[in-house]
């Protein structure tokens, strides 16, 4: 009982905290976050098959939940990509950073946490290979924003946050 509550807590909470951004950001940001989400689903879909680790019942919330943990992927990883981009687009290196700091929490401190819990059990996988292939994600979501830039209407940019716009603006006339 108290297992689901958790889980449903990771994949609502996350959602809650987008009262507090500016829509601006969300329409920014939302794109590679929906990235993140589908990445995210596809390694956990590649886990399934190598077998890197099994979902158990505890981490299971819809019944379509056995693959992919659905309270991590499209609450609390697909709503921390959406901040942490607010953040740090446009400083690739404080991007990276976070990534690396927010990665290795979760893999080393709460990954193993959930595990002993028994959430899912690692199987063919360590936590430094989960740790690398979330860090490599990170460059990909990062790569595929830049790209996005492009795309995204000005005005959209610059409801958003005009500092981080001109941030952005200079490092491309250098």
């Amino acid at each position: 009982m108290y297992a689901h509550a958790l889980m449903w807590g990771l994949l609502v909470l996350p959602w809650i905290s987008l009262f507090f951004l500016n829509p601006a950001s969300i329409r920014r940001f939302m794109p590679v976050s929906i990235f993140a989400a589908l990445l995210v689903t596809i390694v956990f879909e590649m886990a399934h098959a190598f077998r890197w680790w099994t979902i158990l019942d505890k981490a299971i919330i819809l019944p379509w939940g056995y693959i992919t943990n659905t309270a991590y992927t499209y609450g609390f990883f697909f709503i921390g990509t959406l901040w942490i981009f607010k953040f740090t687009f446009g400083r690739f290196w404080l991007f990276m950073l976070t990534n690396v700091v927010i990665d290795g929490l979760f893999q080393f401190g709460l990954d193993p946490l959930f595990a002993r819990a028994g959430y899912y059990r690692f199987v063919n996988i360590t936590h430094w290979q989960t740790f690398f292939i979330m860090v490599g994600i990170a460059v990909l979501l990062y790569l595929y924003q830049v790209w996005q830039e492009g795309s995204i209407k000005h005005q959209v940019k610059e409801q958003d946050d005009p500092l981080e716009i001109r941030v952005f603006e200079r490092e491309k006339a250098r």
